[in-house]
């Protein structure tokens, strides 16, 4: 994940969910930029998933991203890529 938020909200954000993953903290906004997920402004990043392979290479881009099922719906996706399972 991926926020414009600064580092320290983003930890008491992962603390709060007791978050396992990792939550890129990036105030300058330039990854978002980079990645063309810059909301409107530059304020905000769009909700976007990028599935990167072990190769650094960009496999898949979901630009519909639903809060309620992102879990499932990312682990299905890493399934139809057959991405290992750890």
């Amino acid at each position: 994940m991926v926020s414009l938020d600064s580092a320290e909200k983003n930890a008491e954000f992962a603390k709060s969910l007791e978050a396992k993953h990792v939550l890129l903290s990036d105030p300058t906004g330039d990854a978002a930029q980079a990645y063309g997920v810059s909301g409107v402004g530059g304020f905000f990043a769009k909700r976007w998933t990028f599935y990167i392979d072990a190769s650094g290479a960009i496999a898949a881009i979901d630009k519909d991203v639903k809060t309620a099922t992102a879990g499932q719906d990312i682990a299905r996706k890493l399934g139809e890529l057959d991405y290992p399972k750890r």
